[in-house]
């Protein structure tokens, strides 16, 4: 006997009617969602004399490049095959410059996949082709496909619900905040509000319109303040303008040399830990919650106490997360530092290290501070009457 699998994907919220609820927001965000994809903007790329497409090489030839070491220099002879768009299956012969960096050059091989751009003359006839990089966006595509379906599988319902809020937030980025840092606004304002947004959205997505959801949204707000409060004084104090960002210095001479970058770093820091305060808050509200609903007759201290000792076991490897996740971006720096024999004075006194340390620490502090006033607000909510707002358990 087969059974409706979409009960069992929805899970408990198809018998307490919250389910409608709950698929108006998704319909609105997935709405917003789309307004985003299609909203265009004055950085909006426009294609103008020029196409983008993938291509296979068929052929290569070496003979005119140049080795000094590790470097190379010269150029690569290519045969190409356009394998999609207007040209498809049209042979032409291209050119790969070689500028000698190792981050910006690339040596095709046979078979190899590349992005290629195509000029065009007014006539749309192809004036040259420029083997930009590996076509890389196949495998990005597949793997998002795979972490989407086993986000799905694994949560069910609530997977679809952050799988939602992960696109929205990509999307809120991407549209709305970069355009806005771009055009001169106020960088520490814009990102505080866009932080602050998603921060409503996704904890509100994933937990529901309930005590759990403004218990986790109102701990990670807390965190995310005062980390960015901290920010604030400490990057003037620490006289850190801003440069250490990458490209910030090519951002610059591209145009936009009204930008504050110091402001920009500011937003940064407290845009970089706003995830990880979100799933702290959110660790301490669900075990307050299921405290509550197992034992009823808990306390308020009694809730605040447990709150505050889950918090405890949470934030031990929360905050290591961040080091860790900092120290990985920035390897080869280190390793440079220890096989130059660098004094240990110097290397926290530079810039790009301070700049790398007060993200970690500024974070941090956010985070330790997220759990106790989780669990306080955690432990009043859950045990007494809220009337501004009819709240769920």
């Amino acid at each position: 006997m087969l059974t409706n699998p979409i009960p069992l994907l929805l899970g408990s919220r198809v018998l307490n009617g919250s389910l409608k609820k709950e698929l108006i927001f998704i319909f609105i965000l997935t709405l917003f969602s789309f307004i985003l994809v299609f909203l265009p903007n004055s950085f909006t790329f426009a294609p103008g004399q020029s196409l983008r497409c993938k291509a296979q090489v068929l052929a290569v030839d070496n003979s005119l490049i140049q080795n000094f070491g590790l470097i190379k220099t010269g150029e690569q002879l290519l045969t190409l095959k356009i394998l999609n768009g207007k040209f498809k299956g049209k042979i032409i012969k291209s050119n790969n410059i070689l500028l000698g960096h190792l981050d910006k050059d690339k040596i095709f091989e046979k078979n190899d996949n590349v992005l290629l751009v195509l000029s065009l003359n007014p006539t749309g006839e192809i004036v040259y082709a420029n083997p930009q990089d590996y076509y890389r966006l196949d495998l990005e595509l597949l793997f998002l496909v795979i972490f989407s379906l086993i986000l799905i599988l694994f949560a069910g319902f609530t997977g679809i619900k952050a799988l939602l809020s992960f696109i929205f937030s990509a999307l809120c980025i991407w549209k709305i905040l970069i355009p806005g840092l771009l055009k001169g606004v106020n960088p520490i304002l814009i990102t505080f509000f866009i932080t602050s947004f998603l921060t409503a959205i996704i904890i509100f997505l994933v937990a529901g319109f309930n005590k759990k959801g403004l218990t986790a949204f109102l701990g990670s707000m807390f965190g995310i303040g005062i980390t960015a409060l901290l920010s604030i004084y400490l990057t003037q104090k620490a006289h850190l303008n801003g440069a250490v960002l990458p490209f910030a210095e090519t951002l610059l001479y591209s145009g936009f040399a009204h930008l504050n970058l110091s402001q920009i770093f500011i937003g940064a820091i407290f845009l970089s830990c706003s995830g990880a305060a979100m799933d702290l808050a959110m660790d301490i509200a669900a075990s307050l919650q299921e405290l509550k609903n197992k034992n009823p007759l808990l306390s308020c201290k009694e809730l605040i106490l447990s709150g505050i000792n889950v918090g405890k076991s949470v934030v031990g490897t929360m905050t290591t997360t961040l080091l860790l996740a900092y120290s990985g971006g920035y390897i080869t720096l280190l390793m440079t530092f220890m096989a130059q024999k660098t004094p240990w004075i110097n290397i926290f006194n530079l810039v790009y290290v301070s700049s790398e340390f007060f993200k970690t620490i500024l974070g941090s502090i956010g985070l330790v501070l997220v759990a106790p006033f989780t669990a306080l607000v955690g432990g009043v909510i859950f045990t007494k009457k809220i009337y501004l707002v009819k709240l769920k358990k």
